[in-house]
């Protein structure tokens, strides 16, 4: 599907007829292109688009080059970014004279709300470099707000780890595997916003590399701002790694603290019933010749040792601390 705009105003606006507005044409956005679609575009620009297999190249070589007097640029970029599976999937980014190709198989949500928004407000998107600046600064954007997003869930799992919701924590307070399942799922989604991140830092980089020989100071200036934004945004999503692995440390030792809590109930129990065994496996031996064996308080006086040799073990750890 191609989604192609013209220039109305200092505004966008979406045409049906590519053959008509061929030339006014200054952004052709192509979703999920079938190779007819491609074609048409090659024979318009003059230019190769490229395959979805050539977009998945890790080589900076294979996704920042000058080829045909046109500058492609790919970034890795997340969609469905709601949840904490987003979709990543490569976008290319194709400056040809006064017009922006854009070949993506997913759906950015920038690139939903950014059309709709140049449609109503004068953005300067007058050439496909003004239009590409715009669209990146929306793609940032939508990247800050999901890490603001991430940020916050990271701040809920803590107060779940740290400050239960009473003296006593609920079983759903204590439930650690959940935890670890949800500190998993924000590690993956920051990492991928990382990943993104680095891809559109080094875009930029290009960018500016290409909009030097422009005049428009204006450009130059917002790639600038831009490139610092990643930057900012990168510094931030690593701060957000730490603070993911310092949770996942520290929920492992809450793990041993309530392991180790167990084992010294356990331990603490054993101790305090030993003497009360003790003194029944006494009275439980059968030689002929014991003295209490005929004594008429024998039985109960037994009792009363075992629960004696019980509770000042108790006591003693209870006053020691150890309890």
């Amino acid at each position: 599907m191609i989604r192609a705009y013209v220039v109305d105003g200092e505004r966008l606006r979406p045409v049906d007829d590519l053959e008509q507005h061929r030339d006014a044409i200054v952004w052709a956005d192509l979703l999920n292109p079938t190779r007819e679609e491609e074609a048409e575009v090659e024979r318009w620009l003059g230019i190769g688009v490229p395959t979805r297999e050539e977009m998945e190249e890790i080589e900076i070589s294979s996704r920042l080059y000058i080829e045909d007097g046109a500058n492609f640029m790919t970034a890795t970029l997340p969609a469905q970014t709601e949840g904490d599976h987003p979709v990543m999937s490569p976008v290319t980014f194709v400056l040809a004279g006064k017009r922006l190709i854009t070949v993506r198989y997913h759906e950015p949500r920038a690139f939903l709300t950014f059309p709709m928004r140049a449609e109503k407000i004068a953005m300067g998107c007058t050439s496909g470099d003004t239009i590409l600046i715009n669209l990146l600064e929306a793609i940032v954007d939508r990247l800050a707000d999901v890490l603001e997003r991430i940020g916050g869930d990271i701040d809920g799992i803590s107060h779940r780890i740290f400050k239960p919701n009473s003296d006593k924590p609920s079983k759903r307070d204590r439930d650690f595997r959940r935890i670890f399942q949800t500190i998993g799922r924000k590690e993956e989604l920051t990492s991928n916003i990382r990943q993104s991140l680095m891809t559109l830092q080094r875009l930029s980089g290009f960018l500016g590399n290409v909009l030097l020989q422009s005049k428009n100071k204006d450009l130059r200036a917002r790639i600038k701002t831009l490139s610092r934004d990643i930057a900012s945004l990168t510094d931030h999503a690593s701060f957000l790694s730490n603070k993911i692995v310092f949770l996942l440390d520290a929920t492992l030792g809450m793990v041993n603290i309530e392991q180790s809590a167990i084992i010294k109930i356990f331990s603490v129990a054993a101790v305090i019933f030993l003497p009360p065994t003790v003194v029944a496996s006494i009275y439980g031996m059968n030689f002929e010749i014991m003295p209490e064996l005929k004594w008429a308080l024998g039985y109960p006086f037994a009792l009363f040792l075992m629960v004696l040799s019980a509770v000042l073990p108790y006591l003693y750890f209870k006053r020691r601390g150890w309890l």
